[in-house]
C-alpha cells in the first residue's frame, strides 16, 4: 500500500501544475484575500452610482416606517424584529453587500458600505488607498471610501460623509437598523412636540 502523506500531497500538486505547464500551483481567479466574488460589488457599485435615486428612495422609506410606528409599537419591535430584519438582509445584502452590522449609515457614505472595508474604517479611507482608487489590502476591488466619495457626491445631502461617525457598537451586530432607526426618529418626533 502506497504511503499518503503531505508530502506526498504536494509533491502531487506540484506534478499536476507542472502538467498544465505552470510554474506555481492551482490557484481560482475568483480568490482574494477576504473571498469575495467580482459579482458582489458590480451591484453595490451600480447602487454608488445611483446613490442620488436611492437617497430619495429611502427617505420615502423612512417616512413610511416612521408612520408604522404605532403598528411597530402595538406589535412590539421585538416580535418585528426577525421578520424586518430577514428583509433587510436580503434587500441591503443585494444592493449593497450590507454586513448588518445593525447601525446603517449607508444614506452618509454616498450608499456604500463601510463595513465592507476590510480593515472596517468608519470614517474614510486608510493610507493605503492605491493610485487607481483600489484596496491596499483586496486589490481587485475597488476602495469603499473612494466609492464613498464618489456616491455621495451624487447625493443631495452629500455633505453628511464629512460627519464623525462613532465606532461600531458590536452588541448591535445582526440587529435591523430600519427599526432603530424608525424608533429615534419616533422619540425625536415626540420630544420635539
Amino acid at each position: 500500500m502506497a504511503r499518503i502523506g503531505f508530502g506526498n500531497w504536494s509533491r502531487t500538486a506540484a506534478g499536476k501544475a507542472a502538467s498544465r505547464g505552470t510554474t506555481e500551483p492551482y490557484r481560482p481567479s475568483h480568490v482574494t484575500v477576504t473571498r469575495r466574488l467580482r459579482s458582489r460589488f458590480t451591484v453595490r457599485l451600480w447602487s454608488i452610482r445611483h446613490a442620488d435615486v436611492l437617497e430619495k428612495v429611502y427617505e420615502r422609506f423612512a417616512a413610511l416606517f416612521l408612520k408604522l410606528h404605532p403598528l411597530w409599537l402595538r406589535i412590539g419591535y421585538d416580535r418585528a424584529e426577525a421578520p424586518v430584519k430577514a428583509v433587510e438582509r436580503r434587500v441591503k445584502g443585494f444592493l449593497f453587500d450590507c454586513r448588518m452590522c445593525g447601525q446603517c449609515i449607508l444614506s452618509a457614505t454616498g450608499m456604500s458600505c463601510p463595513m465592507n472595508c476590510p480593515k472596517r474604517l468608519r470614517n474614510g479611507p486608510c493610507g493605503g488607498v492605491r493610485a487607481d482608487g483600489r484596496c491596499e489590502v483586496e486589490p481587485d476591488m475597488p476602495c469603499v471610501w473612494v466609492q464613498a466619495w464618489e456616491g455621495s457626491r451624487r447625493m443631495a445631502g452629500g455633505d453628511a460623509i464629512l460627519a464623525l461617525q462613532k465606532p461600531v457598537d458590536h452588541s448591535l451586530r445582526e440587529t435591523s437598523a430600519w427599526l432603530r432607526t424608525t424608533a429615534e426618529a419616533a422619540e425625536r418626533r415626540a420630544e420635539g412636540a
